[in-house]
């Protein structure tokens, strides 16, 4: 299947490949699991080689519904079932928020959950941030919350790593109903305080002045060539370079031209929506990934210009 994707519900609007189940709202985490293909258990099994014999120290989680092998861990490994990893999540129900989507990755080794908070303003903008919840049942991984900023007038991610919030972080998950309170609170805190430090860091650099010289000193260092380098080399670093301009002077960056926040903005347009340089088959696995973990030439582009 596309992109990996194995099962998907979503909210409103079909997601970027074009695959999973419409639903008309799924308030619950269990609902968004259920409407999802996720209500299902992970059980560990013993290993045994052909003659028989058990692998010491080692056991297989399998999914309950269909026994497919998810991963192999050791006798150490303390399984978080999807219910239990994202069941903590509605105690943010109690506000203003809403899940959009859920689904699975790679055959069910990894599964998200994606909840929508209420609008901001960043800059002046509408933007909406997003609770991204992530585990992991082949042991790559833990359980991992972020938040994801998208900027609604040109659906860009202002996924950007801040040196005064984080962005991401991991939650504990007991069974204890006062625990998950707490950790769902403690995720409420953490994503208002991100979304305050980009307030901030957006408003610090829409007052800052980049010149034209300036910029094509940044793009330069983005994409930097040597004299003795490939013509291949050259040509894909003035490919990237021009498709950035192009970006820059689209109509939803013109209050900010000239601004360390338009350059920002731009590149986060490019890295967003262009097509890639290299289109690999897992682009798009790739892509979603940069929910969670960001995308590093955004922010070395945040750190040329940052104040």
């Amino acid at each position: 299947m596309a992109a990996n994707v194995e099962t998907m519900m979503y909210v409103r609007e079909k997601p970027w490949h074009g695959l999973g189940t419409e639903v008309s709202e799924a308030p619950t985490s269990a609902d968004a699991l259920r409407l999802a293909g996720l209500d299902w258990e992970v059980q560990q099994k013993n290993i045994q080689v052909c003659g028989g014999s058990k692998i010491e120290n080692y056991k297989a989680n399998v999914r309950s519904t269909d026994g497919s092998v998810l991963g192999v861990v050791s006798d150490s490994y303390k399984i978080v079932q999807n219910a239990d990893a994202f069941s903590f999540t509605d105690e943010l129900i109690g506000g203003d928020v809403r899940y959009e989507t859920a689904g699975s990755l790679r055959g069910g080794k990894k599964i998200w959950l994606l909840a929508k908070m209420p609008e901001r303003k960043i800059a002046g903008d509408a933007v909406e941030p997003y609770l991204c919840f992530s585990n992991t049942h082949d042991g790559t991984g833990a359980i991992r919350v972020c938040m994801t900023p998208i900027r609604v007038v040109c659906n860009n991610t202002l996924n950007l790593a801040l040196n005064t919030a984080k962005r991401q972080w991991s939650a504990r998950h007991t069974g204890n109903i006062e625990q998950k309170m707490q950790e769902a609170r403690m995720c409420l805190q953490l994503a208002d305080a991100y979304m305050d430090g980009l307030g901030d860091y957006a408003d610090k650099l829409a007052n800052k002045t980049i010149n034209d010289e300036e910029l094509d000193k940044i793009l330069n260092e983005m994409f930097p060539v040597e004299e003795n380098d490939s013509e291949r080399k050259k040509t894909m670093a003035k490919k990237a370079k021009d498709e950035f301009m192009v970006c820059y002077w689209r109509p939803d960056i013109a209050q900010f031209l000239n601004t360390a926040w338009g350059v920002v903005n731009a590149m986060s347009d490019m890295v967003s929506h262009s097509e890639p340089l290299r289109n690999t088959a897992n682009y798009r696995e790739n892509n979603w990934g940069r929910i969670m973990d960001g995308h590093k030439m955004l922010d070395k582009l945040s750190s040329l210009v940052g104040v």
